[in-house]
């Protein structure tokens, strides 16, 4: 029997010929990763429980700075200061107020064929360039921290087989968005979810980032795309070289497979307060919105940015919305600067964040009152996750966000698309 990308990962991290479904495998990682969400359990379990006086090797581990930055109250002034002199102390890679932690990860360090571990479950967007990106919780990750190892159980594999083309003003956010509403939130628990079809041929990385990101959003372990010369020239673009170019054999078993033809999906929208709870937007166009977010690890790089700009050119914010944009990371920021848009964004009314995970993150900027709604490109919509328990959070892509952001209630971003 053949082996999957997610099982051929596996295998090389664990030094064997080949990796089944169900087969339990200590791996060693090329990388692991903490942010200021939980980093500081670890740095207190690795001193204070193992009394562990050096990390496995410094140059494969990175911190980073994103949740809460600028601090917004002492407590986290202390966490971050935390992670400075642990960094410092260990000569750790360490990146603070540079950007959201999975950008930075794949705009610096990620390559095909990697296994890579980190405290903060949207790790799987690393599979957008071929990785094994996991997250997992705050002991394993210490544990990893001291040994460089893990035990994982390798996954079964669901197959998403994509074709034809999308339609303008449809972007992966409503693919995913789709994907997440037919298979549920439980749809994928444990399992890889390996994206591919002749249409990955025609994907940016940009767009198979959004797709890999949101794949844990249905209980994913992993979300993978198979290395291809977009894949190549991206990591090569930034010296780099891939690991391993893992490709599924052609008799690997996957336990079921999907099919999506991009040319008839239409924007969609998930609405609260769960993510799998998705309907066309033209379902919800009398849902008045009070702020509007365009960022996050899922949708804040500079093609969404792009499209967002294009839709505000020339255009206002409504009067009675905020909307708040927050590049994901200072790279994607200063290419907006150039290219303009940042201008466009800020003649239109909106409002511009430092690259962090911000609204979508709920905790330091943006937060929503009780009562109002936000429409937002982040990753999650569950209860309080924005501000206010009694809050509501929609979902949505970048083009639907700036389109409702003008009209003030959640709008079909494709009647904007033809406005120079």
């Amino acid at each position: 029997m053949g082996m999957t990308i997610g099982e051929k990962i596996l295998a090389r991290a664990s030094g064997k010929p080949a990796v089944s479904a169900g087969e339990i495998v200590t791996a060693k990682v090329d990388y692991c990763m903490s942010n200021d969400g939980t980093t500081h359990l670890n740095i207190d379990i690795f001193e204070k429980k193992l009394k562990a006086d050096k990390v496995f090797d410094p140059d494969k581990m990175i911190f980073i700075v994103d949740h809460n930055i600028p601090a917004e109250s002492p407590k986290s002034a202390e966490v971050h200061k935390k992670m400075r002199r642990f960094a410092q102390q260990h000569k750790l890679h360490f990146f603070e107020g540079t950007g959201v932690c999975h950008q930075i990860m794949l705009e610096q360090f990620i390559v095909p064929g990697q296994l890579i571990v980190a405290a903060d479950s949207h790790t799987c967007s690393y599979g957008a360039l071929g990785a094994f990106g996991t997250g997992v919780g705050s002991t394993d990750l210490t544990a990893v921290m001291k040994s460089g190892e893990i035990w994982l159980m390798a996954p079964e594999t669901l197959r998403f087989n994509f074709h034809g083309e999308f339609k303008p003003g449809v972007t992966s956010r409503d693919l995913i968005l789709k994907i997440l509403g037919d298979i549920g939130a439980n749809g994928a628990n444990y399992k890889i979810m390996e994206f591919g079809g002749p249409a990955v041929k025609n994907m940016t990385i940009d767009d198979r980032v959004v797709l890999a990101n949101m794949a844990v959003e249905a209980g994913a372990k992993t979300g993978l795309f198979e290395p291809d010369d977009t894949t190549v020239d991206y990591v090569k673009s930034r010296g780099r070289e891939p690991v391993a170019l893992f490709k599924s054999d052609p008799d690997a078993k996957y336990e079921a497979v999907y099919t999506y033809d991009l040319g008839a999906l239409e924007p969609m929208v998930a609405i609260p307060h769960s993510v799998d709870d998705v309907h066309p937007v033209t379902e919800y166009g009398d849902v008045k919105i009070d702020q509007g977010f365009i960022g996050s690890c899922n949708n804040g790089r500079i093609e969404s940015l792009r499209l967002a700009a294009h839709i505000l050119k020339g255009r206002k914010v409504h009067p009675f919305v905020k909307l708040l944009i927050s590049p994901a990371s200072n790279e994607v920021y200063l290419q907006a600067l150039a290219e303009g848009l940042v201008d466009t964004f800020i003649a239109s009314g909106a409002i511009m964040l430092n690259s962090n995970c911000s609204v979508c993150w709920g905790s330091c900027q943006g937060v929503i009152g009780e009562g109002e709604v936000l429409l937002s490109t982040g990753t999650r919509n569950f209860k309080g996750r924005a501000g206010h328990k009694d809050s509501f959070v929609y979902l949505a892509s970048a083009a639907a966000v700036a389109a409702s952001a003008i009209t003030g209630k959640i709008t079909d971003p494709r009647g904007f698309l033809t406005h120079e």
